[in-house]
């Protein structure tokens, strides 16, 4: 995910409530979405309000590029240095961190890399210089009640692989692309170590969409370079991809994998377990390692997450009649057969997960909205107007899970059974 740059406060006259909620959630999310695509040249953009927001000096949390990446040789894709914004904690929180990891799609040949290298998705040269902190990282008690005084850190998104690609397979013919996003993780876990974390007591890895895969992927590790005694676990948002066909019945996003872990030599920085049983790119499935993992996870994801709707299950190769068009970007304009194809789409899900469930110590949140990630925005995350099932917003279920209050095991019902969604719409 793509840390939230807006606040959700708008300039507001004599609106309803009901119009600034959708006009708030719309600029809060524009850029989140506008970098969420497989590369720069994507076709699907949301059309929102784009007027300036009010941004409290408070809300905005600074850039800080890595003192230890170069010595590292730990680069964004162009050759820059990657970098992350730190809020830190206070009181009773001062001991405890959270660590997210920005999200953005990936690259899976030389053009789209060298494409993204020009990007903030790729360069540190285009990092904003301060970003709203919001959800699960606001430090207001009102939007974040269970983690709003901890140390809170968002890892910028530079290499286009989930923080996983490696130097080795790096062109040597003079193309300056830098695969280190392996490099990228551990150069800046390995500042916030000597940052006071090594002293945590308490800590969540999280992120949004490649950065809820990359949480995953990566979860263990988290957890290895922290005190054994510290209570440690990982929570992806929207980071449960599907490995399933297209409606075409085409392998779409296994080939795009297949393609990505080839070009960045992603496979020494997957579950070795699962790499030598199966083909490395599928081992970027979540269903395919997630029974590896021994740290605990909670999943937060929508079973109709706009993101794989768009690009796995219906992407633009497989609507050559624009048959999908208004589907795509908008669920209430689907038919009854697109809608029979979209809770089949969800049924993957449940079953992809089905084995998860199992699990005591992992926890989730499946809602039906037509979204993709909900923890970075305080409207989605916990206010009056979050999803919710079995009346709990996103936050308060994480927070039980994580302060073991009560299992949670959450998984809504099927669309559009859920009035509290916030379903987007692209038209």
């Amino acid at each position: 995910m793509a840390i939230p740059r807006f606040s959700s406060l708008l300039r507001c006259r004599k609106w309803a409530k009901s119009d600034w909620l959708v006009a708030s959630i719309g600029c809060v999310l524009i850029v989140f979405f506008l970098s969420f695509f497989f590369d720069p040249t994507s076709d699907s953009v949301p059309s929102v309000d784009r007027s300036r927001p009010i941004i409290s000096p408070s809300d905005l949390v600074k850039l800080k590029l890595s003192s230890v990446a170069k010595e590292r040789g730990a680069f964004c894709l162009d050759g820059s240095l990657p970098g992350y914004h730190f809020h830190e904690g206070s009181g009773s929180g001062s001991q405890s961190w959270l660590v997210h990891l920005e999200g953005g799609g990936w690259c899976n040949t030389v053009a789209s890399c060298s494409a993204r290298a020009l990007t903030k998705l790729g360069s540190s040269n285009y990092f904003e210089q301060e970003v709203a902190f919001q959800g699960v990282l606001s430090s207001d008690p009102s939007q974040n009640p269970e983690f709003f005084n901890w140390n809170k850190v968002a890892i910028r998104y530079c290499d286009g692989a989930s923080f996983s690609g490696r130097p080795e397979a790096e062109f040597k013919n003079g193309t300056r692309l830098f695969f280190r996003g392996q490099l990228i993780w551990e150069a800046i876990i390995d500042e916030l170590l000597s940052m006071g974390m090594s002293d945590a007591k308490q800590a969540i890895l999280t992120g949004c969409s490649a950065g809820g895969l990359a949480s995953l992927i990566h979860c263990d590790y988290f957890r290895d370079h922290l005190p054994k005694d510290a209570a440690v676990k990982c929570v992806s948002d929207g980071g449960y991809f599907l490995n399933v066909p297209d409606v075409l019945g085409n392998p779409t996003m296994r080939s795009f994998y297949h393609d990505v872990v080839n070009l960045q030599g992603v496979e020494k920085s997957l579950d070795q377990k699962c790499v030598a049983k199966t083909e490395p790119s599928k081992c970027m499935f979540p269903q395919e390692f997630l029974k590896n993992i021994r740290t605990p996870v909670f999943l937060v994801n929508p079973a109709y997450d706009f993101w794989q709707i768009q690009h796995v299950l219906v992407p633009t190769s497989a609507d050559p009649d624009k048959s999908w068009a208004k589907c795509r970007l908008n669920i209430k304009e689907c038919d009854a057969e697109q809608i029979k194809v979209l809770h089949g789409f969800r049924s993957s899900m449940m079953t992809a997960i089905g084995e998860f469930h199992q699990n005591k110590d992992g926890g989730m949140f499946i809602d039906s909205c037509y979204a993709h990630c909900q923890t970075v925005m305080s409207v989605t995350w916990h206010s009056l107007t979050s999803p919710r099932i079995e009346n709990k917003t996103i936050a308060e279920s994480v927070g039980d899970w994580y302060f073991n209050r009560k299992p949670v095991k959450l998984i809504d019902c099927p669309y559009p059974c859920n009035p509290s969604c916030y379903n987007m719409n692209f038209t």
